[in-house]
């Protein structure tokens, strides 16, 4: 009777948030970020319609105070063809990508920026002088992505990570990547999240890596060597996010069916999850880096205009919110 009745409830959330009209998790973020004054933001490389726009309307919601970095020539030809009037923006002119990177890290180290965004630029060539040992941005937490997903057909919100950054995340880095994606969740004040390590299968299995990591990252928050979020795994996907599965695989776990979070096993298979959620499902996805000593606004080169005010949101609230907890 309570799985009927949870299911119940769960199909009654989802019908709820299908009526809704689509963006109203962008409309949440910004409700969120209150009165908070706009993040000091170096934009770097913004030298095509696309990215500059992207930081332009989010400098108009007030979520940003855009630095933009690259060549300068470039950028203006960029706002030109957007019909955008930037002369009130600050430019720092450099001769290229790298070293409009770079620059922007500096910025950062300097204390005169407080988030970086990416515009025309990879993310290869973005994260180079973030990671660097010596002159980076590197805590002594692993850096991941978070992608805050809008899910019509699911009852709630539904984080991704690390789907941009690690590769081949080692047990560790899986910990780290663990523990970024549940701080960000709970300092954005949406409570304790159910975190699902998902893999190909929801039983562990000596020949497949990512279940073991899986089972030992859920015996490493039982043991509060992560903190804040409730964790499971292996779980498949279909069973971390829909109640019907776990039932008739017979799951008895707090998250199963239920999850807030869903950690992938690498980057390969998050990326895809990520780009079928968003081109052939049509969601909306925001998205910052977490782990450096300040968020990296990390939306694709394709992101539309939606998405990229809206990673600038979250990474807003994150900067705020943290700076009254440190307080």
């Amino acid at each position: 009777m309570a799985y009927l009745a949870n299911k119940k409830n769960q199909h009654e959330s989802t019908s709820a948030i299908v009526k809704k009209h689509k963006g109203e998790w962008y409309n949440h973020l910004i409700e969120l970020k209150n009165t908070f004054a706009p993040l000091k933001t170096a934009v770097v490389h913004p030298v095509d319609e696309l990215s500059l726009q992207g930081a332009i309307d989010a400098a108009n919601e007030k979520l940003i105070i855009p630095i933009l970095v690259g060549p300068k020539d470039k950028i203006l030809a960029a706002a030109k063809a957007a019909n955008l009037d930037i002369s009130s923006y600050e430019i720092i002119s450099t001769r290229h990508s790298d070293e409009a990177a770079e620059v922007a890290v500096r910025l950062v180290k300097e204390g005169k920026v407080e988030a970086l965004m990416k515009g025309k630029i990879h993310t290869e060539e973005l994260m180079k002088p973030v990671l660097d040992k010596e002159t980076g941005l590197r805590t002594k937490r692993r850096m991941s992505h978070v992608f805050y997903m809008e899910a019509p057909n699911y009852h709630k919100p539904l984080f991704i990570t690390d789907a941009a950054i690690n590769i081949l995340p080692t047990l560790s880095e899986k910990k780290d990547i663990t523990q970024n994606a549940i701080d960000l969740f709970r300092i954005l004040g949406f409570g304790t999240p159910k975190v699902a390590i998902v893999c190909a299968t929801e039983t562990v299995n000596e020949n497949m890596k990512s279940t073991l990591d899986a089972a030992a990252l859920s015996k490493m928050s039982e043991r509060d060597e992560i903190t804040g979020g409730i964790v499971d795994g292996p779980l498949a996907f279909d069973n971390a996010i829909s109640m019907e599965s776990a039932h008739e695989k017979n799951l008895h776990s707090e998250v199963a069916g239920n999850a807030d979070i869903i950690v992938v096993p690498d980057l390969e298979s998050g990326n895809m999850l990520y780009k079928e959620m968003t081109f052939m499902s049509g969601m909306e996805a925001a998205g910052i880096v977490m782990g450096a000593t300040v968020p990296i606004i990390l939306t694709s080169r394709g992101s539309n205009d939606i998405s990229r005010k809206a990673s600038c949101a979250m990474a807003l609230v994150y900067v705020r919110k943290k700076e009254q907890v440190l307080e």
